[in-house]
């Protein structure tokens, strides 16, 4: 479980957009307190930093690493049942920050309806289901959202994130974000984008163009066939019914006339019939109330059916059998429903849809020549904006890798590495999303001016103190987060451990900084020197964390010096380092 715990895991401030991180704190930003309950065998800690340099120390296997698994928690990292020291109760981490002036993490919190004060608190829980909450200032949110907050706030250093190092888009980051390209790059990413989407315009024109020639002609006959034949809207729908009308013409007239003569000219006419009904009935009208509203209804059938007669024997005469445009119809219906088949349509609205597309894919033919050649003075025109700008990015670049190259290389001697040298490469490169430059460290590590790349070349204890070298020099030129160093100083001892010391004692007097270590060269600068022990409490291992006061730090450092049982000289020692 426990190596699941202590996996790498940072959140950088060089990320996919890291400019918007390094001018993220205008005031002051710090990790004011963290409480950890039932996580893995962690009970229950509370810890108060400083706004300085906050160093914890303890033995091998106390839970160092594991209070960082935790900070995780906090920051976003995924997490699941496992954690729990008790699986009956759930996990519980949260961060109170301060945040005072960080107007990006400010504005954060106001985009996305937080509560906002100069204190932020992020909580997660763990349920014993395995299932995580979030909040920020007691309001539920995402993950996604913690994450994002947290790469403001926090920049978690772990020895195995010296690998980034050697990747190119962070080198570049580096430099840029010393450079001052911020405005630039936003100006030039927006040409760019324009200018690559005109050449894709362009592109896809240019293909169009080759489509129509090869299918002009083909095109162009579709579009004479439709015309030709002038279909009105819904022209097919009705004279498909007009066919059914003339196609029947005889059965109906017969109908009418039948109708009519029922009507009216039978032996026994139903008008004659009423007539003679309303007439009886009206002689015994003055007998019974009842009797004239009978008599009036049976009028006023008399009258409708006269009215049905009429209209049957006109609309009879009015209907003519005409065999011609049967014909004509028959012709017209036989193109039409080969035009449907041919262009896989329904009805005539759908071939006068396909009739207006090839009208508007010929007039794009006429067009597609005026319009590539206004794309192409546009794209010019744009790829001269994008070299200018790019220019100014690579001027930039060029400018501040000489001096950037010449701290760190002073850095390196001041921490152990006096024969180590970096070097920027800056080549020429076609036009990107962040310029015309390809940006390699080289790096060599013995004076010998053979420069290979950095990845290749330089082991993991001079990565370590690379990287530290390097966030010394950007927190300078930026404004960057609390900074938490998880044991990156393996592998270095003496004086080399002391000047990473010095250096971060440097850092904390502006940024925050956290740092687990095993040096005593280090732990003697701590502002705040935090102690992880183990406690055997009923039979179960739990992680407890205390302050160290002067006396305490003293035997503390003594102990890392010389052992177990610290000598006079080791506490003298001890001592003078964290009185230097």
């Amino acid at each position: 479980m426990y190596e699941a715990i202590q996996c790498p895991f940072f959140i950088n401030i060089f990320s996919a957009n890291p400019i918007a991180h390094y001018v993220c704190n205008t005031g002051f930003n710090m990790l004011t307190r963290l409480f950890i309950q039932n996580y893995a065998i962690i009970d229950e800690v509370e810890i108060d930093f400083s706004a300085s340099l906050n160093i914890i120390t303890g033995e091998t296997g106390a839970g160092k690493s594991i209070l960082i698994g935790a900070l995780g928690l906090i920051l976003g990292q995924r997490a699941d049942a496992s954690i729990l020291l008790f699986s009956e109760k759930k996990c519980l981490v949260e961060g109170t920050f301060s945040i005072d002036h960080n107007l990006q993490a400010i504005n954060f919190l106001k985009e996305h309806d937080f509560d906002t004060e100069n204190e932020l608190v992020i909580r997660r829980e763990i349920a014993t289901s395995g299932k995580s909450r979030a909040f920020i200032n007691d309001t539920p949110a995402t993950l996604v959202q913690i994450r994002a907050l947290a790469s403001m706030l926090v920049n978690l250093h772990q020895q195995f994130d010296t690998l980034e190092l050697g990747n190119d888009e962070f080198q570049r980051q580096i430099i840029d974000a010393l450079a001052n390209n911020e405005q630039p790059l936003i100006q030039y990413q927006q040409t760019y984008k324009e200018w690559q989407a005109t050449k894709a315009q362009l592109k896809d024109l240019l293909a169009r163009k080759s489509d129509f020639q090869k299918e002009a002609e083909y095109q162009q006959f579709l579009f004479d066939e439709l015309k030709e034949i002038s279909f009105k809207e819904n022209e097919l729908e009705d004279i498909e019914h007009e066919l059914k009308l003339l196609t029947n013409t005889e059965s109906i007239k017969a109908a009418l006339a039948g109708t009519y003569y029922q009507i009216k000219e039978s032996e026994t006419p139903v008008t004659a019939l009423l007539k003679q009904l309303a007439n009886t009935l009206k002689t015994f009208e003055d007998y019974h109330s009842a009797i004239k509203p009978i008599a009036e209804r049976i009028q006023s059938v008399y009258i409708e059916l006269n009215d049905i007669a009429a209209e049957a024997n006109h609309l009879d005469d009015a209907l003519l059998h005409d065999a011609s445009r049967i014909e004509t119809i028959n012709e017209r219906l036989a193109v039409g429903y080969k035009l449907l088949k041919k262009h896989g349509v329904q009805t005539t609205a759908e071939l006068l849809a396909i009739q207006e597309q090839i009208s508007q894919r010929l007039l794009e033919v006429l067009n597609i020549d005026d319009t590539i050649l206004q794309l192409q003075q546009k794209e010019k025109e744009q790829h001269n904006s994008i070299k200018a700008q790019s220019k100014i990015i690579s001027d930039n670049r060029k400018k501040e890798s000489i001096p950037f190259c010449q701290k760190v290389n002073e850095l390196l001697t001041q921490v152990g590495m006096p024969n180590a040298q970096i070097k920027v490469d800056l080549t020429d490169c076609e036009p990107n999303r962040f310029g015309a430059d390809e940006i390699t460290f080289l790096f060599d590590a013995n004076k010998t001016n053979k420069f290979e790349l950095l990845s290749k070349v330089a082991s993991g204890g001079e990565l370590s103190r690379l990287m530290l070298c390097i966030k010394s020099l950007v927190a300078k030129a930026v404004k960057l987060p609390t900074m938490i160093f998880d044991e990156i100083d393996t592998g270095i001892s003496g004086e080399a451990a002391k000047q990473v010391g010095l250096i971060m004692k440097s850092l904390s007097a502006n940024i925050q900084i956290v740092s687990i270590t095993h040096q005593p060269q280090i732990a003697a600068k701590a502002v705040k020197h935090f102690f992880v022990y183990k406690e055997d409490k009923s039979g179960v291992i739990k992680t407890r964390i205390r302050v160290m006061q002067k006396e305490e730090r003293i035997h503390s450092i003594a102990q890392m010096l010389s052992g177990e049982n610290p000598t006079a000289t080791a506490l003298a020692t001890a001592k003078e380092m964290i009185e230097g």
